[in-house]
């Protein structure tokens, strides 16, 4: 996610904030070998998948229940937020979770960009960057101000939309956060700093989240068409989408450790607020005590 740079403060949260939070896929299905000797003239036939024969249907019912169970967690990531306000939709805390469909990737980046509260923080950005004068070409006033808000808003939905659902639909990378949410305090925090360069591909593997840094660097490059020419140029455009890689840490960070600071925080006096993170497995309950003869 790309979001103007400015001097650090009070905005280094927002930022953090802003980064922790097309055709669906076709799943290829091989064909299954009939499980006895066919009785028709053409022995060697390929039975296809959608057949009435059993061993025909072994494929398609399991590819069918991991779209459904995809489905069902998108479902659950969007009703999550951050205090209740900022969306949270790109964070899973299953560290198994089905993969993402290509359509559901772009809608999950669709719905983060243009939530509500998005336009919230680019307005809040913008008042923080008119308020210390950055990008001094976009000039005071109004009309000042309506520069800065269309940048800012114009950078968080550049970066969302392709470190989260262009380049990871092209690359078949997971853009979620998948949240370990347990072992040592460093563990976690080294995990979460890693995730920003290292991630998740679709098939289940981790590797360099190509995704993210290629994400933030094209975005860099796409504000050089509105940002002031004293702010544009190749060194410039690095510039911000190395620094906004380095913000994702910081969000990656947070997105680690947000449950705990809720739970902390909020209690159960305002459960809402908190995140529906999993909880393990129940204990298998002990067994009744023998009747007395």
């Amino acid at each position: 996610m790309i979001i103007s740079p400015s001097s650090c403060r009070l905005r280094t949260w927002l930022l953090a904030l802003c980064v922790a939070g097309a055709a669906q896929a076709h799943p290829q299905s091989t064909p299954a070998s009939p499980s006895a000797p066919s009785s028709t003239a053409v022995p060697d036939a390929p039975v296809p998948a959608n057949s009435d024969d059993p061993a025909g249907q072994q494929s398609p019912p399991l590819t069918k229940s991991q779209q459904e169970k995809a489905a069902e967690q998108v479902k659950q990531q969007e009703k999550q937020r951050i205090a209740g306000v900022v969306p949270n939709f790109n964070v899973s805390y299953d560290q198994d979770a089905a993969p993402l469909s290509r359509k559901q990737k772009l809608h999950i980046a669709l719905r983060t960009a243009i939530d509500p509260a998005s336009f919230g923080i680019a307005a809040f950005d913008a008042g923080l960057s008119q308020a210390e004068n950055d990008f001094p070409g976009y000039g005071q006033g109004a009309q000042g101000y309506a520069k800065r808000f269309g940048a800012s808003y114009a950078d968080n939905f550049d970066g969302t939309i392709l470190g989260n659902a262009i380049f990871p639909i092209l690359l078949k990378q997971d853009p979620r956060y998948f949240r370990r949410g347990k072992g040592s305090f460093t563990s976690r925090l080294l995990y979460s700093i890693s995730t920003t360069v290292w991630s998740k591909n679709d098939s289940g593997k981790w590797g360099p989240n190509y995704s993210n840094v290629l994400g933030n660097l094209a975005a860099g490059g796409i504000s050089n068409l509105y940002y002031p020419a004293s702010d544009r140029g190749a060194g410039l455009t690095f510039e911000r989408g190395l620094t906004v890689t380095a913000y994702g840490a910081f969000g990656g960070v947070f997105n680690e450790f947000w449950p705990d600071i809720a739970k902390k925080i909020f209690k159960d006096k305002m459960a809402k607020l908190q995140p529906k993170v999993p909880t393990s497995a129940p204990p298998i309950p002990a067994p009744p005590p023998a009747a007395p003869r």
